[in-house]
């Protein structure tokens, strides 16, 4: 009866240590932008007021109370956008917002919170063109950040930055 105890014990042991470490060894989650709005949730288009589209009577305040998707908090995604630059210098950025179009929060309005994510990358990350796209890979959290230039629904801590490759 100790032997079998001590097997199941073991046997038990083993499964918990593989499992953590292929959540360790899974790759992340790839998201979109739509990803980051609940479904069914309604959401106000700001790309096309940030690009001066549309009649005037279109113009509307983003939605401060945009939902997120509580299910991503804690996963590790990689997510598409453009930079932002909040904190650096002229070699690395350490903090930055992700957007999901070039221009977003600099003309008005900026999109709603839940199409905004706050990065933070230790060390800090070469950023060439903020014209160019990259990928954002790291643990993305729903917690609010607010700035001078944006309320934001997100914050990822990012492990990694490269170009957005079609």
């Amino acid at each position: 009866m100790t032997l079998f105890k001590v097997t199941t014990h073991s046997l038990m042991l083993l499964s918990a240590v593989l499992i953590s470490f292929a959540s360790i060894a899974s790759p992340p989650k790839e998201i979109f932008w739509e990803d980051l709005i609940p479904q069914g949730h309604v959401q106000i288009d700001t790309q096309a007021q940030a690009n001066h589209e549309g009649s005037e009577q279109n113009w509307v305040q983003p939605d401060l109370d945009a939902p997120v998707v509580k299910a991503l908090d804690g996963q590790s995604v990689s997510l598409p956008g453009f930079v932002v630059p909040l904190e650096g210098d002229s070699e690395l950025i350490t903090e930055f917002l992700l957007v999901p179009y070039f221009g977003a929060c600099i003309h008005v309005p900026p999109p709603p919170p839940n199409q905004l994510v706050h990065v933070t990358i230790k060390g800090g990350v070469p950023i060439d063109s903020l014209y160019d796209a990259i990928v954002v890979t790291g643990v993305i959290k729903t917690q609010t950040w607010s700035g001078e230039i944006a309320q934001v629904g997100y914050q990822m801590q990012a492990v990694g930055v490269a170009p957005f490759e079609l």
